[in-house]
């Protein structure tokens, strides 16, 4: 049903598929991103929770969405071109880490406050500012693997598998832009820019990877299975390196853990429902 009414909207061209998958993640991005504007100082409690919660979405969807599919039916059982591409895709964000160091407090740290305005930002800490821009590279980075993980999920031609794993994406896409906008704010950047910004920044990388990695496996089918494993590898890394040490550094590790099992639930019943 809903494969039908995807195709009946959209047409049946991979690629315009890709185009439509990434516009809906980076939309979700946004969404996100402008959560500040009604969520102006949430609890680290809550933070963590949310951020969990992705992390279990994109844990699920990594196994169910690309690696077991690049095994079973883009590699006729054979794993090493799906584990090969795990590797590379760990490595790749390896490599990027060295090169764009992460500032890992601004993540789930708290917005600061005037004392006498609670609702005014004090003025940018140029330090700060920096490990903020340098945190907004590495999430931008980290936003290539996801935009590449859709896009090479509609260019396997296989919507059954592509739309719950856009979902899943654009789901936890909502609780990472809102923690990225917030570490902007916490370092002193307005929050309306900062909001506009995040979209563009999301939509810029996310997008063009969806289009790119829908092209890529559509044109060299023979690249669909490394593809795959190279996108679960990238957002695992992701998940192990970023998000959970996140989460485990305020003292709510037990809610965090509850939250990744929520995303690993809310994937696995996207997977079963819409597949």
């Amino acid at each position: 049903m809903v494969v039908d009414t995807f195709t009946e909207l959209f047409g049946t061209d991979p690629v315009v598929h890709a185009l439509i998958g990434g516009l809906v993640i980076a939309s979700l991005n946004l969404l996100g991103a402008s959560l500040i504007f009604v969520w102006r100082n949430p609890s680290d409690r809550a933070m963590n929770a949310s951020l969990g919660f992705a992390a279990g979405i994109m844990l699920a969807a990594s196994f169910t969405s690309l690696i077991i599919p690049g095994i079973e039916t883009y590699s006729d059982g054979n794993p090493i071109p799906v584990l090969v591409g795990v590797a590379l895709g760990a490595l790749f964000l390896d490599r990027s880490d060295v090169l764009v160091p992460h500032a890992h407090f601004l993540l789930t740290g708290r917005r600061r406050r005037d004392a006498a305005d609670p609702g005014t930002d004090l003025p940018v800490d140029d330090e700060r500012l920096a490990a903020v821009v340098l945190f907004i590279l590495a999430i931008t980075l980290h936003n290539m693997p996801e935009g590449l993980a859709v896009g090479v999920g509609f260019g396997s031609g296989d919507l059954e598998t592509a739309i719950p794993l856009m979902l899943a994406i654009g789901i936890q896409n909502v609780p990472e832009g809102f923690a990225v906008s917030l570490a902007a704010v916490n370092a002193g950047l307005d929050k309306r820019f900062y909001a506009v910004l995040a979209g563009i920044r999301a939509g810029v990388v996310e997008i063009p990877m969806a289009v790119l990695g829908a092209y890529a496996v559509h044109s060299i089918s023979a690249l669909l299975p490394y593809a795959m494993g190279f996108a679960a590898g990238a957002m695992l890394f992701v998940i192990s390196d970023e998000i959970i040490p996140e989460t485990h550094t305020k003292g709510y590790e037990r809610v965090a853990t509850l939250g990744t099992i929520l995303g690993v639930i809310v994937m696995l019943f996207l997977d079963i429902s819409l597949g």
